[in-house]
């Protein structure tokens, strides 16, 4: 490649590694002596899953793991492609293997989650068969995003967001190919905090610097000029520092103490800083389950409503879902009863033995688990009076009632605790008949 033709290379690419050793972060999977570092000094390429944030690698780990087998390397992306591209996919695999030099093919599916389980299905016969090495890479939880059959056949790694450490180095190598003017310390220090964690990001901003600062013949790119450059999207907050977790616990305070005007502002504030209101949804979703709870269940079924909105309609039209959420949560009846309990209910589950469930609880779909009593003397609730089997006992043999779940005295939990206290005078008047 001419040097012209290399300084038309986007940066990515240019800093792009060409082995295992010059990949940044991702020590936990490709130190010495651990998992992908293994697979990759193993000789025999398999199917994995790559789970992690953008910019973390996945991509670039697939496209070295093709190296590193003298591997035919196919993308495919799962956003922009379909069933056509699989069929190519399995083409093009079948030729290498069948070509007079057999070559292995590696089928790298980003954004994995997009297909629809007919599309993820499609790559199991051919997985099975070793034509090819299915790699998909994911921002979402594959447990809930990818097909059993398919996740049954995949390690699956769990990349990491880039440190500020890694996001240096980053920047360093870009420096040290003359890729961009150096930065004052302050410059450097706003732009690892706005990459958050996301190499593909910082690249990209790098890259705009540097056309910029060359238009201008800058020798060095200061604070101020980068803000200049980059304007509202780099200014107010660090994403990643003390001040962005500050106002996100402002808001869970605010909603917290039914203060709406409070909640509002600190959401605001939020978005205007830059952050994704897609992680504000999440933490809706989150204080919806935490500090309402079933004082208003609908509160939760709002959030991830506003959710939705949000991801159908984007900014700034979608924000304003996410806006009437912050003030229904806000204006709610609150409980943390259910987070309260749950919390009890894992702390006794873990230190206590594991109890057998009692034989009547028992599930007897055979005979012989019949015979054994399985299910004896169980009482079906919905043939007894008012749906309740009064008196029948649903914790292990032994266990004193833990007494997790109480209700407050607000919202829908008054009504629930009335119910329970019903149900327990009929449980203890049942007791008293035997």
């Amino acid at each position: 490649m001419n040097a012209t033709a290399h300084l038309h290379q986007p940066l990515a690419e240019r800093l792009r590694p060409r082995n295992l050793g010059e990949v940044i972060g991702q020590q936990h999977l490709i130190g010495e002596g651990l998992a992908l570092r293994l697979a990759f000094e193993s000789g025999q390429p398999h199917s994995c899953i790559l789970w992690g944030p953008p910019g973390v690698g996945k991509t670039t780990i697939a496209r070295l793991m093709a190296d590193a087998f003298d591997a035919q390397f196919i993308s495919i992306s799962a956003v922009l492609g379909g069933v056509k591209d699989i069929r190519e996919a399995v083409e093009k695999a079948q030729a290498a293997l069948d070509s007079l030099q057999p070559q292995r093919t590696i089928v790298f599916v980003d954004e994995v989650h997009r297909f629809n389980k007919s599309q993820q299905d499609a790559f199991l016969p051919h997985v099975e068969s070793g034509l090819f090495t299915f790699i998909g890479a994911t921002t979402e939880n594959p447990s809930f995003e990818v097909n059993s059959a398919l996740l049954s056949r995949a390690a699956v790694y769990v990349l990491q967001a880039l440190n500020e450490a890694d996001l240096t180095q980053i920047v360093q190598r870009a420096l040290d190919i003359g890729a961009i003017a150096p930065l004052e310390a302050e410059a450097e220090a706003r732009l690892i905090a706005y990459a958050d964690g996301d190499a593909r990001r910082l690249l990209n901003t790098l890259e705009t610097l540097a056309v910029a600062a060359q238009r201008e013949k800058l020798a060095l790119i200061s604070d101020a000029w980068l803000l200049k450059v980059l304007g509202e999207r780099m200014r107010r907050y660090d994403k990643g520092g003390e001040q962005f977790y500050d106002t996100i616990s402002a808001l869970h305070k605010s909603v917290r103490g039914s203060d709406p005007d409070a909640a509002l502002y600190w959401f605001t504030r939020m978005l205007d800083g830059g952050a994704d209101p897609r992680y504000m949804a999440r933490r809706l979703i989150r204080m919806a389950a935490e500090d309402v709870g079933l004082a208003d269940p609908r509160a939760l079924r709002l959030a991830l409503d506003a959710a939705e909105v949000y991801e159908r309609l984007g900014s700034p039209e979608g924000e304003l879902a996410l806006a009437e959420c912050v003030i229904y949560l806000a204006v709610a009846a609150k409980s943390n009863a259910v987070y309260k309990a749950f919390n009890e209910a894992k702390a006794w589950v873990k230190k206590d033995g594991t109890r057998p469930v009692p034989m009547h609880l028992r599930n007897a779909p055979t005979q012989l688990m019949k015979n054994l009593d399985y299910g004896k003397g169980y009482r079906y609730a919905h043939d007894e009076a008012n749906g309740f089997a009064a008196g029948e006992t649903y914790l292990p043999d032994g266990m004193p009632a833990p007494d997790f779940y109480r209700p407050v005295s607000r919202g829908l939990e008054l009504k629930i605790a009335e119910k329970m206290a019903g149900l327990r005078e009929l449980n203890q008047a049942k007791s008293g008949n035997k």
